[in-house]
């Protein structure tokens, strides 16, 4: 789009899972998308698979299958008219850091406009900036949702940083009654943990809380398995609190604020699985970030990852999209499994990539396949006029599914009553944050 009196136009999609080709297909509503996507100055979509021609080797444990894909998924995108990515998510050591940094140079090999991922924290850290005739933006783009050797590293003067994702911690305390903690704490005792744990202080591999409310349900002996390790503390009602991690927000705030002063608008994009009391609920601590980056600067935030649409708030009057959803879901045709996926699944590892898919979902019964929300989603546009907001549309887009596996998970407009159901939707849940949006996409700002 040329720079005229219509400002910087942004259109914003969810998570894309890569695996076939997409601009192959002519039919109307997929070209309507296209069209959409191209037309704006700047073009966003989260990168959920990693294009590097399967390089690198399985990690040991993945959230899910293992998302690699061919690299030539990446100029699919770009073909459709996509210019910025996200990279931070769950998936991004899905083949270790011989993976991740074989997809930096995929993206890197075609001047792709990339953020969330570094081959060290600080890296990982850093905007990235997609300049335009029309204006000029910066997206950070961070991760709530991984495994902690998947998180990118600091480096120090005598050792070099970690490869991985820009993490972005929380904090979390189960609220349970004096009552349950009495119980709780008894159990601790009978099983010998707390002993364990002040054996463990004492030694010097752990330390007590600051907090001297919490209670520790820590199993310090057999930690390396990954049992339990949780905080508890009395209250009124039992609840589940969680918190941004302070270092991380003061860390992702510093680089909102340098992006501010190096751009006319900020996206903060945030690969969030975490719920609240719901799946479509975002978690606590996802929307005190969310306000937070704002409050240094951001002009948008768009989240992520749950593979289900969440509601959106106007605060300041900047959007935060708590979850767009999916965009691409080709989830079922990943092309190659290492055994790890085929283990995680209790599937035999001699059967083909496409029966572990069938078995998991029992034919498309449960799961994603089985699972209507899985296949609506929104694109929002948002267009800005001298830094300002001033148009927000929410356009309707159905993700096709369809019995055979191969047809499923490629996005296009919706149109008639599933378009209007896609939108009643996004508006009902959106309702939860105080924003209106009517029967047309308008949101009212």
């Amino acid at each position: 789009m040329k720079h005229n009196e219509e400002g910087l136009k942004i259109v914003l999609t969810g998570d894309s899972i890569i695996a076939r080709r997409i601009g192959v297909y002519e039919d109307e509503p997929t070209k309507e998308l296209v069209k959409l996507i191209k037309d704006a100055d700047v073009s966003f979509t989260n990168l959920e698979v990693l294009p590097n021609d399967f390089q690198g080797h399985p990690a040991a444990r993945s959230d899910g299958a293992h998302f690699a894909a061919h690299s030539w998924v990446l100029d699919e995108l770009v073909d459709m008219g996509f210019n910025l990515f996200s990279v931070a998510n769950n998936h991004a050591l899905d083949y270790g850091v011989e993976g991740l940094l074989a997809t930096f140079k995929e993206l890197e090999d075609r001047k792709m406009s990339y953020a969330g991922a570094g081959r060290n924290l600080a890296d990982s850290r850093m905007p990235v900036y997609y300049d335009t005739d029309a204006g000029s933006v910066a997206m950070i783009s961070c991760t709530s949702t991984f495994f902690e050797e998947q998180s990118a590293g600091d480096q120090s003067p005598e050792a070099n940083g970690r490869p991985g994702v820009n993490p972005l911690h929380f904090d979390v305390v189960y609220e349970v009654t004096e009552e349950q903690l009495s119980v709780l704490r008894q159990v601790s005792d009978d099983l010998g943990l707390e002993t364990q744990r002040k054996e463990w202080v004492r030694l010097g591999f752990a330390a007590d809380p600051k907090d001297a409310s919490l209670l520790p349900l820590v199993d310090s002996n057999l930690r390396v398995a990954g049992t339990l390790n949780a905080n508890f503390r009395a209250a009124e009602k039992a609840a589940v609190r969680t918190v941004p991690n302070a270092q991380d927000l003061e860390e992702i705030v510093k680089w909102v604020k340098e992006a501010k002063s190096r751009s006319d608008i900020v996206i903060v994009s945030l690969h969030a699985h975490e719920q609240g009391d719901t799946r479509e609920q975002p978690a606590e601590f996802i929307q005190m970030f969310a306000r937070s980056v704002i409050d240094a600067g951001a002009d948008i935030v768009v989240g992520h990852g749950p593979h289900l649409l969440r509601g959106m708030e106007l605060y300041e009057g900047k959007p935060i999209f708590y979850s767009i959803g999916n965009f691409i879901g080709q989830n079922e045709l990943i092309y190659k499994l290492p055994a790890d996926s085929y283990k995680r699944f209790g599937i035999d590892k001699n059967l083909a990539p496409s029966e572990v898919f069938r078995i998991r979902s029992q034919d498309g019964k449960k799961g994603f396949p089985g699972d209507p929300l899985y296949w609506q989603t929104v694109v929002p546009v948002c267009r800005f006029q001298d830094g300002k907001l001033v148009q927000l549309e929410i356009a309707p887009v159905e993700i096709t599914y369809s019995q055979k596996p191969h047809k499923r998970g490629r996005p296009c407009m919706a149109k008639g009553q599933r378009a209007e159901e896609i939108l009643h939707k996004f508006r009902e849940l959106s309702k939860e944050f105080g924003t209106s949006i009517n029967e047309n996409g308008q949101v009212l700002l």
